[in-house]
């Protein structure tokens, strides 16, 4: 018994060993086809992309060219090897935008947004081609959609802002084209479009006032405005006295008056403008500053330190204001004071050449040659690099 029992054991334990070795080497052949399978899968699909990314590169080439038709056979040939490549189809809905076949190009696009609707600058194009088809309100949902994507097309805003222009809403359109230059402060399309829109709203504003009262204070008051700032003064002056004979106590007209004058080298008559606009607010700083300057040029160094003093209160960086005032205490012999206030100009406009020359002139009156030599040499050097600067910007024939 003991010997039949070992030699069943031993038969048993064989045709054990015999199936484990069978059944491991039917896995080892199953896992040998399975990674021969993946791996045949990843060539595929490496080469299959490799293959599209020289489609891409071929059709790029050729639109660059301007050979729309190669482009779009070579488009073609990507899709037919993928047929659902989302890149392939957004690629062959900008080139057809681009030829303006913007139906076509629609449906690419929403070939894309059908499988993913966020898939980058599709929603973008999506609303350019809807907006070439004067589709206004898709256009709009369109672009709101591209913005709701993580990285939004850069031009999104500004052709936002094209859309709701043309659907009359000029209030958010403004509102686009200023988010299109906070992301791009050189955005020249958007600044066009606000200057068009802007311009537009006061040529609007006008012609109703015109048709409101072709004589009222305020359309008088406008027109001054637009003259003045189109140096039309003599036209300016007449629009704001019009105003004034309207309105007698209307504040700002007069110191406006004034201005005009200032700027036609009218001294005289300027400073009786600004006299009447210093009856109106005391303690205006530019009223102030204009009457110091022609005091300080009347050499009636008193009456411009009254002046002066209260344009400093309400202007105290502005380095117009140290000249004038250092000259002024230059001409009431106040040396140290008068130091004082071009060394502060200097400190607010560096580059101004003109305060150097008037400090070198007090050094002199206070004996310290050396320091008089020095900002007499600083005054030369940035008046030849103003010169300088002045030949760069005229024109060579």
């Amino acid at each position: 018994m003991p010997g039949r029992v070992s030699a069943v054991s031993t038969s048993s334990g064989g045709r054990l060993a015999f199936a484990r070795q069978h059944v491991l080497h039917g896995v080892a052949s199953c896992l040998f086809a399975i990674f021969g399978l993946v791996s045949a899968t990843s060539t595929g699909a490496a080469q299959s992309q490799n293959n599209l990314d020289a489609l891409f590169e071929q059709a790029r080439g050729e639109e660059r060219t301007g050979d729309y038709a190669a482009a779009e056979r070579t488009y073609k040939q990507a899709l037919a090897l993928a047929p659902e490549n989302l890149e392939a189809l957004k690629r062959m809905g900008v080139l057809l935008q681009t030829e303006l076949r913007f139906d076509d190009s629609i449906q690419s696009f929403k070939q894309v947004l059908a499988i993913d609707p966020a898939y980058p600058g599709v929603n973008f194009f999506l609303g350019v081609s809807y907006f070439g088809q004067n589709d206004l309100g898709q256009s709009i949902d369109s672009f709101d959609r591209e913005l709701k994507t993580p990285n939004p097309h850069p031009r999104s805003h500004y052709y936002l802002g094209l859309a709701l222009q043309s659907s009359g809403r000029t209030e958010e359109a403004i509102s686009q084209f200023n988010r299109s230059l906070s992301q791009n402060a050189k955005d020249a399309d958007a600044l066009y479009q606000l200057a068009r829109l802007h311009k537009n709203a006061s040529l609007r504003s006008i012609e109703l006032l015109k048709a409101l009262d072709p004589d009222s204070f305020q359309l008088h008051a406008l027109m001054g405005e637009i003259n003045a700032e189109q140096d039309h003064y003599p036209e300016a002056i007449g629009e704001y006295k019009a105003a004034l004979a309207k309105r007698p106590d209307a504040q700002g007209i007069h110191f406006a008056i004034g201005v005009a004058y200032w700027a036609q080298h009218q001294t005289d008559l300027a400073e009786k403008e600004f006299h009447e606009a210093w009856k109106e607010n005391p303690n205006d700083a530019m009223t102030n500053l204009y009457l110091g300057e022609i005091a300080v040029r009347d050499q009636r160094f008193s009456d411009a330190l009254q002046f002066l003093l209260v344009a400093q209160h309400g202007q105290p960086n502005m380095p117009q204001v140290h000249v004038l005032l250092g000259k002024c205490y230059q001409g009431r012999k106040e040396l140290e004071k008068a130091k004082a206030e071009f060394q502060a100009a200097i400190t607010g406009d560096p580059a101004a050449a003109q305060p150097h020359y008037l400090l070198a002139k007090v050094y002199r009156d206070l004996h310290d040659t050396g320091a008089s030599a020095a900002e007499l040499a600083e005054f030369e050097r940035l008046s030849r690099l103003e010169k300088e600067k002045s030949s760069q910007q005229i024109p060579q024939n």
